[in-house]
């Protein structure tokens, strides 16, 4: 057992259980639980199932049954063992034996299961957006600074080849002074869509679903599309724009927005959905820059990703840097390409600073920080005012 292994036991002073050994490994892989195995938490399986011998998913939660027992089954084939199951989070935070957990459930529960799991000793890859309530962004912020765990947060471009080479350039001032980014995503098709005509309120363990929520009847659409609904989400603010916030402060070297305003509504899916499906936000920064994010499931037309600077333009969907737009002699003289850096994948940064100690690429300072920006466009958009935020105090403004 390298060194390194033995250290990261003694920290946490917990083993992963010899009979998930298999011959030629280690016997020391870091016992991983998952919280939420829908889409997103089978993908976490998948992609876990191609480094057998760092990690092993010995325990599964999930509040619907076919879920976690497909999860399960899937584990069970990678790994020769079938995970613990449960539908309730905070039985598995009680199981000494798992090193460390991922959260894939709705984003409204993303915050508190976080610093749930911290205050448990496990350390944490959480998915976007950290959170959705400001106050419970900022105790799980709090309570992961107390600590002394690994937390990656799932922006994941921050372990893209593409996105750390533009970074380099961006950071180098190779663009000059960038006073705009101008971000606008769309299409039409309804992503969101989940059957959920067979759901049975049987096979669902409700009040764990609804955690620290009021009490309400079952309702499977609530289940399986809780996307559309604002007791699980923040909307596009924290469902899409957050992936982008999180590249302006990497980019940009910012921690927080100053402002916030946003307009939007829904104009085209009037399914019964409580989130727009049409949103354009600012936030403004006190660097002196302005960043744009705008929105539609209602059109088509596709994505488009540019940073205008002072010496040229940043197009990160082409790939592409140019002087397009600047008329300074010092400008960048023709359009160049950006190549892509070589870089381990997210999943693999997490295992390695869990291992290591040291710190993600995507830490929770930067899930706090696209936490903020999300709160503040969604709090702009509900209130139909300018957000602003005090970042000596943490609170919004």
């Amino acid at each position: 057992m390298s060194p390194s292994k033995v250290s990261r036991r003694a920290f946490v002073g917990a083993a992963v259980s010899s009979s998930l050994a298999r011959p030629g490994s280690a016997g020391d892989r870091i016992s991983i639980g998952i919280i939420g195995v829908g889409g997103r938490g089978q993908f976490h399986v998948r992609d876990l199932a191609k480094l057998p011998d760092q990690a092993a998913v010995t325990a599964i939660c999930d509040v619907y049954r076919p879920n976690r027992e497909q999860a399960a089954a899937m584990a069970a084939k990678t790994w020769g063992r079938a995970p613990r199951q449960t539908a309730d989070y905070r039985e598995l935070l009680g199981w000494r034996d798992v090193d460390a957990v991922i959260i894939s459930t709705p984003d409204f529960s993303h915050s508190r299961i976080l610093q749930h799991a911290v205050e448990a000793g496990k350390d944490v890859y959480c998915e976007k957006p950290m959170g959705t309530v400001f106050f419970e962004a900022k105790a799980a912020y709090l309570a992961v600074k107390k600590s002394r765990q690994v937390v990656q947060i799932g922006t994941q471009r921050r372990s893209e080849g593409p996105y750390v080479a533009a970074a380099k350039l961006v950071r180098s001032g190779a663009l000059g002074q960038i006073t705009r980014i101008d971000v606008s995503v769309n299409f039409q098709e309804p992503r969101w869509r989940r059957d959920h005509s067979k759901v049975v309120e049987a096979d669902v363990a409700w009040k764990q679903f609804l955690m620290h929520l009021p009490g309400r009847l079952f309702e499977a659409r609530r289940l399986r599309e809780w996307q559309l609904f604002s007791d699980y989400t923040n909307g596009i603010a924290g469902l899409w724009m957050s992936h982008f916030s999180d590249v302006v402060h990497w980019y940009m070297d910012e921690l927080y927005p100053s402002g916030a305003v946003a307009n939007g509504g829904v104009f085209l899916w009037k399914d019964g959905r409580e989130t727009s499906d049409v949103f354009h936000a600012l936030l403004d920064y006190p660097k002196g820059f302005l960043f744009s994010f705008a929105m539609s499931l209602t059109n088509s037309a596709g994505n488009h990703n540019l940073w205008l600077g002072t010496r040229g333009t940043l197009d990160m969907d082409a790939l592409t840097i140019s002087g397009a737009g600047s008329t300074r002699p010092d400008r960048i003289a023709k359009e160049e390409r950006i190549q892509p850096e070589q870089v381990s994948s997210h999943m693999q940064n997490f295992l390695d600073c869990v291992l290591s100690r040291g710190t993600p690429r995507a830490d929770i300072q930067a899930g706090f920080s696209h936490a903020v920006a999300g709160v503040m466009a969604s709090e702009a958009l509900r209130t139909g005012r300018r957000i602003g935020f005090d970042r000596q105090r943490l609170e919004l403004i």
